[in-house]
């Protein structure tokens, strides 16, 4: 009997040896994996104008999320939505495209994912009586994000932006061009 206990104890001891090093390894909330930020391409920007906004999706190294145009149906895009407010309209979303990539769980299909960074571009009318001075407007932006061991569930983030509405044209410029040079 203290054989079988001794044994025993060494096989417990052997499994904390081996498995405690992972029991450590903290697996990342899919909220903590894309740190997204909005930029207004004019600040301010006039009634009745025209303008962009660009989401900058930071993505956590070691991770990738589906690029919009996903490699398989069972695969979640990247999306991104405006909500609606007084004033402005949003357009359709401008997602670039994503790399191929192959990773251990899909030898047999290269997924088109975004990794590293990525930009979405948003246009954005403004009307012509929309109101005067900061506008606050939420877009919405829904991904999985994925290791390349394992995929976290699908989040929903909303991603704020500022606006500062003015009357005259004339006051409107131009803001962020390092960003925005890229959707030309």
């Amino acid at each position: 009997m203290k054989r079988v206990a001794l044994v025993f104890s060494f096989l417990i001891f052997g499994w904390f040896i081996v498995f405690a090093p992972y029991s450590n390894a903290q697996i990342p909330s899919g909220r903590d994996v894309v740190a997204p930020a909005a930029y207004a391409s004019s600040d301010p920007a006039a009634r009745a104008m025209n303008l962009q906004i660009a989401v900058v999706l930071k993505i956590r190294s070691g991770f990738h999320v589906n690029a919009r145009e996903v490699s398989a149906d069972y695969l979640i895009p990247t999306d991104l939505k405006g909500e609606a407010a007084a004033g402005f309209k949003f357009g359709e979303v401008g997602y670039p495209k994503g790399t191929l990539q192959t990773f251990a769980f899909s030898k047999s299909k290269p997924l088109n994912v975004y990794s590293d960074s990525v930009t979405l571009f948003v246009p954005v009318s403004v009307a012509a009586d929309a109101p005067a001075g900061e506008q606050y407007l939420v877009l919405k932006l829904r991904y999985q994000a994925c290791s390349t061991e394992i995929c976290l569930p699908p989040v929903t983030k909303e991603v704020p932006v500022t606006i500062t509405i003015v009357e005259d044209a004339k006051s409107a410029h131009p803001a962020h061009g390092e960003i925005f040079k890229q959707a030309r």
